[in-house]
């Protein structure tokens, strides 16, 4: 079946996305950080997971991989899959993005990157740091998933305010709202 009989060709009124990972790498306590470089376009001096934009010929999983392998150099293992977002910034197109946790043998930290700083910040730590905005909620809800958890199922959006909004959910199970 080729891409027209899927309907593939036909944007009009659809909602697009540009298809984005992120990877929370973890080793004992320490969550691997990037602090963005203050003259970022995107989440200037926040820190956040690393990761990327999709390519073309990528799965979510094969890109989050690159993304940290291009970025950190570091070999990971238990790559998991935690959430799922369907990001509405209020224009088109939106973001789908796809949140992974990962494991690191090795604390060795990166050099500095393109887009900003590596740290190894413990988790009793990552609420004090100038964090992504969605993260304080988020973050403590992705690090703490069992192993086996279902992915969870995010919808982000702003209000008139431009205040974030988030929708959470699990399959058959609503985890809640945050402002």
């Amino acid at each position: 079946m080729g891409a027209a009989l899927q309907g593939a060709d036909d944007h009009r009124g659809r909602w697009l996305t540009v298809p984005r990972t992120v990877a929370f790498v973890c080793h004992g306590e320490s969550v691997l950080m990037i602090k963005r470089r203050k003259d970022s376009r995107i989440y200037p001096g926040c820190y956040n997971g690393v990761g990327g934009h999709l390519e073309r010929d990528e799965d979510p999983a094969s890109g989050v991989l690159r993304e940290i392998s291009e970025e950190t150099g570091l070999e990971v293992s238990q790559l998991r899959l935690r959430a799922i977002y369907n990001i509405d910034p209020g224009g088109q197109p939106g973001v789908l993005l796809f949140v992974f946790t990962c494991a690191c043998d090795s604390p060795v930290t990166p050099g500095p990157t393109q887009e900003g700083e590596l740290q190894w910040v413990s988790r009793e730590d990552l609420q004090s740091l100038p964090l992504v905005e969605d993260l304080p909620q988020m973050l403590p809800l992705i690090l703490d998933m069992a192993d086996d958890a279902a992915p969870l199922f995010v919808h982000s959006s702003y209000d008139r305010n431009d205040k974030l909004q988030l929708r959470i959910s699990q399959v058959g199970t609503d985890v809640g709202q945050f402002q």
